[in-house]
C-alpha cells in the first residue's frame, strides 16, 4: 500500500526538539516532508510574509526525510509547502508542533503552531497541532511520543468527523503522568497584560510584554481543566470566528 504523505512544520524553528521528535514519530506512519522556519517564530500567529521575497533551502539534519527551512512565518511553510513542494501530491495529513509551552484557551490566537495547522485544513488537510506545557527548551518529549502516534494514526484511518482541525495539549511528565485523552473544548480565558519598561544601553525606552494568564471558566469540560487533572486535550478547532449566538438578536439592524 501507498504510504500516506505526512506535512511536519513548526513555529520554534527547524531544528527545534520538539519538531525532532515530532519526526521521529511521522516516520513510523508515512512519508515525511518537512517545512519549517529557520528561526523561532513563536506568537506570530497567522501572518503572512507579502513585503520581501520568501526562501527555501534543503537542509540535510533529518536523515532520510526530505526537508526545507523557509524564511518566513509558520503559514510562510505550509502555503509553499502546498503551492510549490508538494503542488501536484495529495497530503493526507499535516502536523505541526510539538510546541515548546502550551496552546490551550486563548492562546490558539497568538500561536504559530496552530495558525500553520490551521492553514492546512483551510486546504483540505486534516491537521494537528501539538503542544507539550513544558517550556524548556530541553524538555523531554519522549513519553508524549506514543500518544502522539496514537492521535496521528486515528486521523490518518478515520478522519477529523465534521471538520480538519485537532488542538493538542499534553501535560509534561514532571507535572504528573499523562492519564489519557479528553476531547474538550476551548476554556474561557484572556491574559492580563503588563509591560516592563527599560532603558537600553542608548538611552532609549523599550517595552517588554509579560502578563498573566486568567482562566474564566469553570466548566469541568474544557481544555484547562483536562490539562490539570494530567489528561491530553484535545479541541476541535476551525477558522470560523461567526459568533452564531449573536446572529439572531443582530437581524434588527438589517434594512
Amino acid at each position: 500500500m501507498k504510504k500516506p504523505l505526512i506535512l511536519v512544520t513548526n513555529d520554534d524553528g527547524i531544528s527545534a526538539p520538539g519538531i525532532k521528535a515530532l519526526i521521529e514519530v511521522a516516520m513510523k506512519l508515512g512519508e515525511v516532508v518537512v517545512v519549517a522556519p529557520d528561526s523561532p517564530q513563536s506568537g506570530k500567529g497567522h501572518a503572512i510574509t507579502l513585503e520581501q521575497p520568501l526562501r527555501l533551502h534543503p537542509v540535510n539534519i533529518y536523515p532520510g526525510i526530505q526537508a526545507w527551512e523557509c524564511s518566513g512565518t509558520p503559514v510562510d511553510c505550509v502555503k509553499l509547502a502546498k503551492n510549490i513542494l508538494l503542488k501536484d501530491r495529495e497530503v493526507s495529513l499535516c502536523v505541526s508542533g510539538i510546541n515548546h509551552g502550551s496552546n490551550a484557551a486563548i492562546n490558539i490566537l497568538y500561536s504559530g503552531t496552530l495558525s500553520a495547522a490551521m492553514e492546512a485544513s483551510l486546504e483540505k488537510i486534516p491537521s494537528i497541532g501539538f503542544s507539550l506545557l513544558d517550556f524548556n527548551w530541553d524538555a523531554d518529549f519522549e513519553p508524549c511520543k506514543e500518544w502522539v502516534s496514537y492521535l496521528m494514526e486515528f486521523v490518518l484511518t478515520q478522519g477529523i468527523p465534521m471538520g480538519n482541525l485537532l488542538n493538542v495539549n499534553i501535560p509534561a511528565k514532571k507535572d504528573f503522568p499523562i492519564q489519557g485523552v479528553k476531547v474538550c473544548k476551548q476554556a474561557n480565558s484572556r491574559w492580563v497584560e503588563e509591560y516592563v519598561t527599560g532603558i537600553d544601553p542608548r538611552g532609549q525606552k523599550y517595552y517588554w510584554l509579560t502578563g498573566k494568564f486568567v482562566n474564566e471558566d469553570e466548566n469541568g469540560d474544557t481544555d484547562i481543566k483536562a490539562l490539570q487533572a494530567g489528561y491530553i486535550s484535545v479541541v476541535p478547532s476551525h477558522h470560523d470566528l461567526t459568533n452564531y449566538k449573536s446572529l439572531p438578536s443582530l437581524k434588527i439592524l438589517e434594512k
